[in-house]
């Protein structure tokens, strides 16, 4: 956990309550968290959830591990203790984009259920919904997914702390939803995850 460093700070309330931007936005701020190993589809069915959420006339946005590690977490590498603090840092994005009333999609790795449940946490702590969604692949699909050859990198020793090769993955014990992407599709999957959204209220404000 995080220690409070900063000391003389003081937190500010917002005159703007949370359900007046629901009612804006016409949705309920909320965060789906994506796990699962490298290649085993989280991004694209993120990105395929956010092109049809933003086509209904929703908000949604897609915080993507890679593209993250080119900005906001590009000081961090792949040991435990900056995956721990990748993790942290994206919690923390992505309640604040839930507040924000941001249908917010997050695609990493996230190999630790420590790391997924303080980030889950966190939200539930802020009256925030909180989706884990298991994206599951066995490595040996994933390797033959693999676009851009890490697999085999990481087998050849190129590639140290690789989840699934030289580094552990934990699977999610009671995740919301699962995809099985031997079995579904990418639009099967992103389907599943629609629906799951429109029967627990979140594209409705108000």
């Amino acid at each position: 956990m995080a220690k409070q460093v900063a000391t003389n700070i003081t937190w500010h309330e917002g005159h703007v309550e949370r359900e007046h931007r629901n009612k804006l936005l016409k949705q309920r701020g909320a965060t789906i968290w994506f796990t699962g190993l490298s290649a085993s589809g989280k991004s694209t069915i993120a990105f395929t959830i956010e092109h049809a959420l933003v086509e209904r006339g929703h908000l949604a946005y897609v915080l993507d591990g890679d593209n993250i590690r080119h900005g906001l977490n590009k000081n961090l590498g792949f040991s435990p203790e900056d995956r721990e603090e990748n993790i942290r840092r994206i919690g923390e994005v992505s309640k604040l984009f839930a507040e924000a009333g941001l249908l917010t999609l997050t695609s990493f790795i996230s190999p630790y259920r420590a790391d997924r449940d303080r980030a889950r946490q966190i939200h539930e702590k802020a009256g925030l919904a909180f989706i884990e969604v298991f994206v599951e692949a066995s490595v040996e699909l994933c390797e033959q997914r693999d676009p851009r050859g890490l697999y085999a990198k990481a087998r050849a020793g190129e590639i140290p702390e690789f989840t699934g090769i030289s580094a552990p993955y934990e699977e999610p014990l009671k995740p919301e939803i699962v995809l099985d992407t031997e079995q579904l599709t990418v639009v099967e999957s992103a389907q599943t995850v629609l629906d799951c959204l429109v029967q627990r209220g979140l594209l409705a404000g108000g």
